[in-house]
């Protein structure tokens, strides 16, 4: 459905945990940097601040006098279900301004979903309104499709009409699903590079894109754009600061958006989306941010970075947050073929243990009591898959889940941000899946700018110990800049690991075939993004057949 001033999204009433934390805070909004913007952008943090109605509501803009494209920022599609697809696009005729250019005023906006791009066969229109509230965003939920079928959309304002968007519907539910094809994509540093991988992901015959986290970053971006190096233009400075508010994340989504490449990839496929760290800041833990200071001025900012995450990304009402609490994990299907559980493991995790240092695993970080997804999160993960008649299970996520030893001594050190760090809860989820009876199990994971390619073992120190499933990371679009084929770590991570198949540290994405006998991986590289142009070529291909995890060389 569209948010507009007449419906209220079933989260609007919803309890926040946080609500008196955020209250004990509100007494210093004033006293800190990234609180003093206004105290409209203070209370945003604090509130869900839905439109308002009636007398009070915002005065509606007449569309006639918008003389600049609002469509700066593309359009998108996300969540495809059987009979329904998320339509997205953000109104901004002046992007780099706080208010897009739109000031305080509504904007009516239609819409139209088509089976040819041309829109000789229009399906569906309708009206939505973008509220200034929402940062001028537009989620459209197109209901009442047709399942396993592609459509065309496209918005309209005033004489202003959008660039055309493709999207698709999944195939019935339970149906008879042969085959099909999906991309894993994360970590899009925009000061790091440019983002020749969605150039060629956006070229791609894929059903649905899943990004895995840091679709942006909080930290400065100066007005040559990093190594981007512009000698054509120049940066505002305000993106030459760490985000904090909710302006700041609203404007950095702008800049991020504004990119050709990734406006095209949105475009063409279908996105589902979950976040990492530092859509809000780096490796943020729950409440805890990463210096450890007070968790009530945290929350203000979780509360600004959720906002803006959900305004700018096309997910539906049901993760429209409240507060700084926003339920992202969600869980999708394509026919019978494949179940996609899709968490958020920043949100409810413990703190990391050991000062979130590389640590050989201890008493701290094996703790029972410590939690990556939270108990609701995990309860719903092992209920999902004890109910579930798919012949896939595909667990889209961050942070690696298979063991990972930095060093090749008895006490290996491992990261305590990943799963190594939550070894019983990843013990958990893995006695989950062996009890659900889950046999073709894929994580899918973003986070760490390097492309892997894991066997998920019983027991991770035992190399003889059965495969349970495997784990696919995609590398980043960007951040890392070009990276190299073999990082200085490669020997030892491979001989420390040795459920390890694969590491490349170049730039690119993960492209899965998934069918009835086997799912072929395919890690797909490109040669540079400090310039713009690079081509992109498939550095490795594994094969996974179902009924017997592991991977084989293709």
């Amino acid at each position: 459905m569209a948010l507009t001033g007449r419906q209220k999204p079933p989260s609007e009433h919803a309890f926040s945990p946080h609500d008196a934390v955020l209250r004990s805070a509100a007494p210093h909004v004033a006293r800190r940097r990234f609180l003093t913007v206004t105290a409209a952008a203070a209370m945003l943090a604090f509130t869900t601040n839905r439109p308002a109605r009636g007398a009070t509501a915002a005065p509606e803009l007449d569309t006639a006098r918008i003389t600049d494209n609002p469509f700066t920022l593309g359009v998108a599609s996300g969540d495809p279900l059987p009979d329904s697809v998320l339509i997205w696009t953000r109104l901004a005729p002046e992007p780099f301004s706080e208010d897009g250019g739109l000031g305080r005023q509504r904007v009516p906006v239609s819409w139209e979903v088509a089976m040819d791009e041309w829109f000789a066969f229009v399906e569906q229109r309708g009206a939505a309104t973008a509220h200034p509230e929402y940062g001028h965003s537009v989620h459209v939920d197109v209901k009442g499709l047709m399942p396993d079928s592609h459509y065309y959309y496209r918005f309209r304002v005033g004489a202003w009409i959008s660039p055309v968007g493709r999207t698709r519907t999944a195939p019935a539910k339970g149906g008879d699903t042969d085959s099909m094809r999906l991309a894993a994509v994360a970590c899009q540093a925009y000061q790091d590079g440019y983002y020749t991988a969605h150039r060629h992901l956006a070229q791609e015959d894929v059903d649905v894109v899943f990004f895995l986290g840091d679709y942006l970053y909080e930290y400065a971006v100066d007005s040559a754009g990093g190594a981007r190096r512009y000698t054509d233009r120049k940066l505002p400075d305000v993106f030459n600061r760490e985000t904090t508010t909710l302006a700041d994340y609203r404007l950095r989504y702008s800049l991020y958006k504004s990119d050709p490449d990734l406006q095209a990839a949105h475009a063409q496929h279908p996105f589902v989306v979950t976040w990492d760290d530092h859509e809000t800041e780096n490796n943020y833990a729950g409440a805890h941010d990463e210096k450890g200071g007070p968790p009530e001025q945290f929350l203000v900012r979780r509360a600004a970075a959720y906002r803006a995450y959900w305004e700018n990304q096309p997910l539906r009402a049901e993760q429209l947050p409240n507060g700084p609490d926003a339920r992202l994990y969600r869980r999708l299907a394509w026919g019978s073929l494949a179940q996609f559980d899709i968490l958020d493991t920043r949100q409810y995790r413990s703190d990391q243990a050991y000062n979130d240092r590389p640590h050989a695993p201890g008493a701290e970080s094996d703790d029972p009591a410590r939690t990556l997804t939270g108990a609701a999160q995990e309860r719903w993960l092992l209920d999902g898959w004890r109910d579930s008649r798919a012949l896939w299970h595909v667990m889209p996520q961050q942070v690696c889940f298979s063991q990972r030893k930095f060093d090749l001594t008895a006490q290996a050190r491992v990261s305590m941000d990943a799963w190594d760090g939550y070894r019983a809860s990843r013990s958990r989820v893995m006695a989950g899946a062996k009890a659900a009876g889950i046999d073709n199990w894929m994580v899918l994971t973003g986070d760490v700018h390097v492309g892997y390619a894991f066997d998920i073992k019983e027991d991770f120190d035992d190399p003889a110990s059965r495969t349970v499933g495997t784990e696919l990371t995609c590398t980043s679009v960007a951040s890392g800049g070009n990276g190299a084929a073999k990082p200085g770590d490669w020997e030892t991570y491979m001989k420390a690991n040795p459920h390890m198949k694969y590491f490349d540290g170049r730039r690119g994405y993960v492209r899965v075939d998934m069918g009835r006998e086997n799912a072929q991986v395919d890690f797909r590289t490109v040669s540079a993004i400090t310039t713009p142009g690079g081509g992109i070529s498939t550095t490795a291909s594994f094969v996974t057949e179902v009924g017997s995890p592991g991977l084989k060389s293709a």
